[in-house]
C-alpha cells in the first residue's frame, strides 16, 4: 500500500510542478523570451518538485546526500525522465499517423512514461533508505 501512495503523491507533486512552471514561465517570458523563461520555470518546477516530494511523497524515507547533493541529483534524474517523455512523444509522432493528427496522446503517453522513470529514480536512488527505527513495509 506504501508504493500505491507514493505514486499518487508524487503525481499529484507533478501537478505541483506544473502549475509551478507555468506561472514561472509566464511572469518571466516577457522580460526574457521563451527559452529563457522556460530554463528558469523548469528550474522552479524540479526545485518545487524536490521539496515536496522529500517532505511529503518520501518523507519516510531519506537519502544519504547532503540537502544541495540531493538537489543536484534529483535534478539531474529530472533531466533523465524529461528526455524520456520526449523521446516517447516524438516516436509516437513519427511511428503513428494518429498520434501526428493528435499530439496530445503523444504528450500524455510521454508524460506517463516520463512520470515513470522519474518515480522509479527518486524512489531506488534518492530516496531510498527508510528512517532509522522504522520498517520497510
Amino acid at each position: 500500500m506504501r508504493i500505491l501512495k507514493e505514486v499518487l503523491l508524487f503525481g499529484l507533486v507533478g501537478v505541483l510542478g506544473f502549475a509551478v512552471d507555468t506561472l514561472v514561465l509566464y511572469a518571466l517570458i516577457e522580460g526574457m523570451g521563451p527559452f529563457y523563461a522556460r530554463l528558469f520555470s523548469f528550474i522552479a518546477a524540479v526545485f518545487a518538485t524536490w521539496l515536496a516530494n522529500r517532505n511529503l511523497t518520501f518523507r519516510e524515507k531519506k537519502s544519504n546526500f547532503t540537502k544541495s547533493a540531493e538537489f543536484a541529483a534529483y535534478f539531474i534524474l529530472m533531466l533523465l525522465g524529461g528526455a524520456v517523455n520526449y523521446g516517447t512523444y516524438a516516436w509516437l509522432v513519427i511511428r503513428y499517423p494518429l498520434v501526428l493528427a493528435n499530439p496530445v496522446i503523444g504528450v500524455a503517453v510521454g508524460s506517463i512514461a516520463g512520470m515513470c522513470v522519474n518515480f522509479l529514480t527518486s524512489r531506488l536512488l534518492i530516496f531510498r533508505n527508510q528512517h532509522a527505527g522504522e520498517s520497510r513495509l
